[in-house]
């Protein structure tokens, strides 16, 4: 990613449509629900995302989230996004999904991701996915993410996935509790964990989990920053302030709207620039004078 040319990097974007698989409805009345929720439909092609945010020039890390055990879609292939990022290096990276109960195979999978295909860090949906972050089916791709120094992003607090339909469309919120990500921490110290959102309703736990072990950020997606917590713009502005991270969730919010807002969001002007990029890229490793590790 050329990120000199960049005025920000968005860590949080998702890959809606595929142009490889045939549609898939399957479970469309979660894409219903997620759309009143978040007051958007909008689901642009990988290429039309690609397109929107170079001309805006920020850049974006892409993925979808890989639920086929538990919500029985088909998802999204990797490869698709990869090959998109291959062939937009100068303002797009590929994170992988691979869902966490597929276990040794989805390690097979994971390093082959890694290796062939260019991706530089996996996203997991603790709620959609239907297992707890510290579960030990999802160690051996844990490993493999943590062989290779990648970051991994995991979603905390509660989801627009499901919101109002019946039984929540039966996922359950308590798995995205970020304190579940404190056993992860301890045992894989040499994987970079974002925590994806203000965590509501567990805003303080993932705060404590972030001051308290060094190898955890959070990116700031999936809400207007006029309606932070203030006790995430406190810590963003202090203790945190190497390790928060610009993030949209876009489709479901625009970058435009996240950075006007951001604005007046109560962030220091001195740390503004490194949420939006300078952080992303020691932690994306995009200069190599500055790892992600030194965060700590």
């Amino acid at each position: 990613m050329d990120h000199e040319n960049l005025i920000a990097i968005d860590i949080h974007t998702h890959a809606e449509v595929s142009c490889w698989n045939p549609f898939d409805n399957y479970g469309e009345e979660y894409d219903r629900a997620a759309d009143k929720y978040f007051g958007s439909s909008g689901r642009p092609t990988i290429a039309e995302s690609v397109a929107y945010y170079r001309e805006r020039k920020i850049g974006l890390v892409m993925f979808m989230v890989d639920a086929e055990s538990n919500m029985g879609r088909r998802r999204i292939p990797n490869e698709e996004i990869a090959d998109a990022a291959k062939n937009n290096s100068d303002i797009m990276i590929a994170f992988g999904s691979v869902d966490p109960h597929k276990g040794k195979m989805g390690a097979r999978e994971a390093r082959r991701l890694i290796e062939e295909h260019g991706v530089k860090g996996f996203k997991f949906h603790p709620t959609v996915q239907g297992y707890h972050p510290y579960d030990r089916m999802a160690w051996p791709i844990y490993e493999v993410i943590a062989e290779y120094g990648l970051p991994a992003i995991f979603h905390t607090g509660h989801s627009g996935i499901g919101s109002g339909m019946r039984c929540g469309g039966g996922l359950r919120l308590e798995y995205s509790n970020p304190m579940h990500l404190d056993d992860v921490a301890i045992d894989f110290p040499d994987m970079q964990i974002v925590m994806a959102h203000p965590s509501f309703p567990w805003q303080d736990e993932a705060l404590s989990v972030a001051t308290h072990k060094p190898n955890v950020w959070i990116d700031l997606s999936g809400w207007s920053p006029k309606y932070f917590p203030k006790q995430l713009v406190q810590y963003a502005n202090t203790l945190l302030k190497d390790r928060i991270l610009f993030g949209s969730d876009y489709p479901l919010i625009t970058p435009e709207r996240w950075m006007k807002d951001f604005q007046e969001a109560g962030f220091k002007p001195e740390v503004m620039p490194g949420i939006l990029k300078g952080n992303a890229v020691r932690l994306l490793g995009l200069d190599a004078k500055q790892p992600a590790a030194d965060s700590a």
